[in-house]
């Protein structure tokens, strides 16, 4: 670990790389996961409940990758206060993610309130 820390900003940019691709994949497999309850219901209900569950899996992935990539860059800034702002502008949004998916299922109650 110390030689993260001693490396050079290629390094750091490098392991950042690998960092968000790992995120990322995890993203995806968490949408994939999430595609075939969306073909599974045959009623309407069904259906709008695989809708919720989808929107919220979706924005809780996001939310993380945002998260780990703030808390990436916060780690990474060594002081720099551009880089300390984006960070904290990441960490900032991925709370407004998490924010998203608890209210995801109170909107879509409200769609299936409004079509019927």
């Amino acid at each position: 670990m110390n030689s993260l820390f001693r490396a050079t900003p290629g390094r750091y940019r490098q392991w950042l790389h690998r960092s968000v691709a790992v995120v990322g994949l995890t993203i995806v497999l968490v949408i994939a996961s999430a595609v075939p309850a969306l073909a599974a219901p045959g009623d309407l209900g069904g259906v709008i409940d695989a809708l919720r569950t989808w929107i919220v899996r979706l924005l809780v992935g996001l939310a993380t990758f945002f998260l780990t990539v703030g808390a990436i860059r916060y780690l990474t800034a060594d002081g720099d206060p551009g880089a300390v702002d984006q960070a904290k502008r990441g960490i900032r949004n991925a709370l407004i993610g998490y924010g998203l998916a608890i209210c995801a299922p109170l909107i879509v109650d409200a769609l299936r309130s409004v079509v019927g």
